[in-house]
Formats: structure tokens, sequence, C-alpha cells
């Protein structure tokens, strides 16, 4: 019995805090305003210790892989593996909007205030990639180029041979460092995600139950089904009924953290820890698990299809269309992968959304909307998504 409570002590104890917020939540929501600055205050810790683990892990992941066949083998293997998810989570929503028709959704007819974007599309590519500054870096707003820069370190620091060991040695030393100030500052999740949760309850609740409430029910019970089945499926095929058992077994820490905070940055801890003790080299969890935390979004994939499904909904056109299906799966990769790498990347895609379709103004409301009501269970799918993803690379290469 101590054993057991000493394996999931993490877990009960974050289970708990999560509890106490929700019913602060619900009982006294004019308390929230109150409590919610603890859960910024472990949030902002969370994300600059964040920042230069991406650093780390992917350089010394890089930098400390033997040959070079293995690291471009992780790659194609890792892309293909997220194409496969991204599309398989949006066909599978297709099929459940087609099976399960949603009506009386009603367009809403506020006005939304956005600053416009007067950037050509030659700075905003530049952008997505670079930053002029080298502080600028380390920025989770500049998450993609920050990927960049680590990978070209990487490389660099092997490149080096002889005369970079005491660099390797660095970023070696750096990515361990920083692990263990993740774990310290992990150590009061249980109150920070309590007072997060707690604000998520008293301001989303409510709103969880007018004009959305039909799309957004398709999209949480679709997504839990996928979430559930698929990720077991995906873990089966990663390595058989062990697969299934050692990746559930630690993807609730991960879960109830994405739930919590709805932010895949802030879960990135937590899956690099599941990754460990799931047994997943840390050549290939130091790789998938980053990059996809930009790149590999399961649950912003079931997001677009429905976003998508409702504006068309709202105009009455025809969804299932074949061209109109095709164009869908071509925004929602987009969705998934590219703009996640952008900030506000989810509003850039809810704009192409609007402009490929040529769909009226009176559309932008209802997928704001939508997306902001399923961000918690679209986040909990992109990032424990990860976890599975990396155990689907490494059952095709083996480290």
């Amino acid at each position: 019995m101590q054993e057991v409570l000493k394996n999931y002590s993490g877990i009960l104890l974050l289970l708990l805090g999560i509890t106490v917020g929700s019913i602060i939540g619900i009982v006294a929501p004019n308390v929230v305003n109150y409590i919610k600055p603890l859960g910024d205050i472990f949030l902002n810790l969370l994300f600059v210790s964040v920042v230069p683990l991406v650093f780390f892990a992917v350089s010394n992941s890089i930098a400390s892989l033997e040959q070079q066949s293995k690291f471009g083998k992780i790659m194609i293997t890792m892309v293909f593996t997220f194409l496969f998810f991204i599309l398989t989570a949006a066909i599978f929503t297709i099929c459940a909007v087609y099976l399960f028709p949603v009506s009386g959704v009603l367009g809403s007819k506020e006005i939304v205030e956005a600053t416009a974007d007067n950037d050509s599309w030659g700075n905003r590519i530049v952008g997505f990639f670079t930053v002029g500054e080298f502080t600028h870096l380390f920025s989770r707003q500049n998450m993609l180029a920050l990927l960049i820069f680590s990978f070209m370190t990487g490389f660099s620091a092997r490149k080096a041979g002889e005369k970079g060991q005491a660099f390797r040695l660095f970023i070696a030393s750096g990515y361990e460092v920083m692990k263990e100030l993740l774990l310290l500052i992990m150590k009061i999740a249980p109150i920070g995600l309590g007072a997060y949760f707690a604000y998520q309850v008293a301001t989303l609740g409510p709103q969880l139950f007018g004009f959305y409430a039909k799309p957004l029910g398709l999209y949480y019970i679709a997504g839990i089904i996928y979430f559930l089945v698929f990720f077991s499926l995906y873990a089966f095929m990663a390595n058989g009924q062990n697969g299934v058992k050692n990746f559930w077994t630690n993807a609730i820490y991960p879960t109830l953290t994405a739930l919590s905070t709805c932010s895949s940055f802030a879960t990135m801890p937590a899956n690099l820890q599941a990754a460990t003790k799931i047994g997943i080299p840390s050549q290939i969890s130091n790789l998938v698990i980053p990059i996809g935390t930009t790149l590999h979004k399961n649950g912003s994939s079931m997001s677009s299809i429905i976003k998508i499904y409702v504006a068309f909904l709202i105009i009455g056109r025809d969804f299932f269309e074949p061209t109109n299906l095709l164009l869908a799966l071509g925004i929602t990769i987009f969705v998934s992968i590219v703009a996640g790498g952008i900030p506000n990347g989810g509003y850039i895609g809810e704009m192409l959304m609007i402009s490929v379709y040529q769909l009226p103004q009176e559309a932008i409301p209802a997928v704001i909307i939508i997306g902001t009501l399923v961000d918690p269970l679209a986040t909990v799918l992109n990032a424990v998504g990860d976890i599975v993803a990396a155990m689907f690379v490494n059952r095709f290469v083996k480290v």
C-alpha cells in the first residue's frame, strides 16, 4: 500500500488540488480572482523553465546521436507519424459529424474586435522561422525559431568533433540541470493547477450550456472516444499490450496537467517524465515531444473540423461536398502543424478558414467561441498525443 501511495502521490495530490479548485469555482466564483495569481505564478515559473529545457533537450539529442542516418530516420518517421495521427483525427471527426449531425446552431451577431495584421506574407514567413535578436529566441512566442536554432546548434556541436566536446558536455549537463529544476517547480503543481482550474470552472463553465452546447457536446464525446480508443490503439501498435499498459499508467499526470493549464507547452515537462518512465530513449523523446508540442496537434485537428462544420451550418451550405471536405483536410493540416508554430496560430487558422471558404463575417464569432470552449480537451489530445507519437516513432527507430 505504501508503494502504491508513493508511486501515485503526485497524481493524488494533483487530483486533490483540481477537485478543491473545481469546488471553489462552482460554489465561490467571486473568490477565483484572488486565487488565480497562484496559478499564474506557477505557470510563469513553468514557462521560463521549459524554454531553456527545449533548447538543451533538442540540441543535446542531436549532438549525442551516434549516426547521422539515425537522426534522418527519426525525423522522417516523426513527420509521417504526425501526419498520420492528424489526418486520422480529422477523418474520425468528419465521420462523427456525418453520423450525428448537429442542428439548430445559431450564428452570433456580436462584433469581434481584432487587431489588423498588415504585415506582408514575406515578413510573416521570416517571423515564423527566425527572430531578429538572439534574446528573442528564448521566448515561448517564438518556439518554431527556437527549435530550428536548437537543431542547428546540435548539428554544429557534432560537426565540431573533438573541439566541440566541451560544448557537448555543457548542453548535456544543461539538460540534466533543467530537468531537475522542472521537477522542483512541479512540486507546487497541486496548488498552482488547482487555482487555475478554479478560474476555468468559474469563467468557462456557464458558457458550455448556451447556444453552442450541441457542437461542443459532439466534440467532447468524439474527443473522449478518440482519446481512449485511438490512443490505446496507437500504444498497442507501438508495443502491444505492454505499450497500452505503460501508456495509460504514465499518461494520467500529463492528462491532468493539460486539462488544468490548457497549455501543451506547460504539459511538456510531465510528458518528458512520462516518456522516461515508459522507457522511450531520450534521443527520441527529447526530439518528438518538444517538436510535437509545437507542430503536432490531434485536438486542434478535431476542433478545426468541428469549427468548419458549424460555420457551414450557419450559412446553410453542404459541408460534405467532396471539394469542401478536401479543403477542410488541407486547412486542418495547416492549423495542426504550421499554425502550431505561430503566435496566436489558432486565430490565423480560423481566419484562413473564413477566407478559403469565403464565409460571411458572422461565422467568425462562432468559430472563435467554439475554439475557446473546446480548449481543455483539445489541449489534452494535443499534449498527450505527443507521448503516444514518441512511442510510435520508437517502434520503428531503435537507438
